[in-house]
């Protein structure tokens, strides 16, 4: 039987040597967190363990108090600094391995979410964040969610008996919402690039961003498209909404419109909880390769920091720091080589600090680990044009990144390339 507690009574179910997850994206539960922010004392020696996406979710668990520990799987601007100090542990895993990790190797004695509105008096749902939450629901010793009516209530997404939650807390805030990315002229260049590799009756998965964003307003003039993909943003709900999003080639889900967790405005939450179409499901179906591969002309658009001219990839290191994580892209871009006329591509602006340097690199330095690697990459997008590698030789790849870099680079480029 569920009962309800006050925010500030959650810190009172906390001990000394507990492991506790805390659902990030939109299940991130902020009146709780809040809470125990409030309340240092009752974070003492607790370890805290999420999925927080960078841009979406902000809060370092490292801080709460002293003698608090936490696991972390991407580095966001908030704990960046506690990872290098070494106050999070971080751990670099693709998503769907996070998912075995927290199913398979973790007990929890808590669990921290949020979650819409009750649906009736025998279950509830996980409404627009499916992601992680499945892997450990029922690992964990006592569950304790906010429960927000604010939260969009999708018509396809899991949900649990009633008598699963413990704990309840009253929640009345707005879910967190994440700017739509501008786009600029180089974004543009890169968007149209990409979107000429796209062809009716695919079916796609896109990350966010400024680039991904421009992709997908380049594809008002594909058909039949259809969607798997970690999570839904505002590019994908307006092609949903204007009719190029149909999913019926799909040989699985035909019709749906299959995400982990959706990302963006106040439009996208609200469209959430109205479009039949939506499927929340969890990381071991969104990021499985088994069931990607079941999908023909699956197509992965990814983005990056810098590739060599090996053609490995660097997403988530800068300067020798951890700026993110792994994330899904490797899942992705495995199962679309498995996919029956399937394609990956990565996408990335060919210069950075206003043009001072190359993100196409000779070799990425030496304090960067490979993020993707050479032998899983097939596209490389920027906006002096695309490239496909993963049939090349080692030397014709080096031309082919070559001829993609910024020109003022290309021949600097070229002589290292062949040093």
């Amino acid at each position: 039987m569920t009962t309800w507690i006050n925010a500030d009574q959650v810190g009172e179910h906390l001990k000394p040597g507990m492991t506790v997850f805390v659902a990030g994206a939109t299940a991130e539960p902020l009146t709780i967190l809040d809470a125990l922010r409030s309340n240092p004392g009752c974070c003492a020696g607790v370890r805290f363990v999420s999925a927080s996406i960078p841009g979406v979710n902000h809060v370092d668990f490292s801080v709460f108090h002293d003698d608090c520990k936490s696991t972390a799987f991407f580095a966001t601007a908030e704990n960046r600094r506690s990872i290098s100090t070494g106050n999070v542990d971080f751990l670099p895993m693709q998503y769907r391995a996070i998912f075995d990790y927290l199913s398979a190797g973790q007990h929890f004695d808590v669990v921290l979410a949020q979650l819409p509105a009750f649906e009736n008096d025998e279950k509830f749902s996980l409404g627009i964040c499916a992601d992680f939450l499945p892997a450990v629901l029922d690992r964990a010793t006592l569950l304790i969610a906010e429960i927000n009516p604010l939260q969009a209530m999708p018509d396809d997404s899991p949900d649990w008996p009633l008598s699963r939650l413990d704990l309840a807390v009253e929640c009345d805030r707005p879910v967190p919402e994440v700017p739509v990315p501008g786009i600029d002229q180089v974004a543009a260049d890169i968007g149209r690039n990409v979107a000429e590799l796209i062809r009716d009756g695919d079916c796609l998965q896109v990350g966010i961003g400024g680039i991904p964003n421009a992709t997908l307003t380049e594809l008002r003039n594909k058909n039949d498209l259809g969607v798997h993909s970690g999570l839904v943003s505002d590019g994908l709900m307006d092609l949903a909404k204007a009719g190029n999003i149909t999913g019926q080639n799909k040989n699985i889900d035909a019709g749906r419109i299959v995400s982990g967790t959706i990302i963006g405005s106040h439009d996208l939450m609200e469209w959430a909880g109205t479009d039949p179409r939506l499927s929340f499901r969890p990381v071991s179906y969104t990021h499985d390769v088994g069931v990607i591969r079941q999908l023909d002309q699956f197509v992965s658009i990814n983005s990056a920091l810098q590739v060599d001219l090996f053609g490995q990839v660097n997403a988530d290191m800068l300067n020798g720091q951890q700026i993110s994580g792994t994330g899904g892209a490797v899942d992705m871009i495995r199962g679309a080589a498995l996919s029956r006329d399937g394609r990956s591509i990565i996408a990335l602006k060919a210069t950075a600090e206003g043009g001072k340097t190359s993100r196409i690199v000779a070799r990425l330095p030496s304090a960067t680990a490979t993020t993707i690697l050479r032998t899983d990459v097939d596209y490389v997008a920027t906006e002096f044009g695309v490239c496909s590698i993963k049939h090349l030789s080692a030397q014709e790849r080096v031309e082919a990144l070559i001829n993609i870099a910024a020109p003022q680079f290309r021949d600097q480029l070229r002589r290292d390339g062949l040093s």
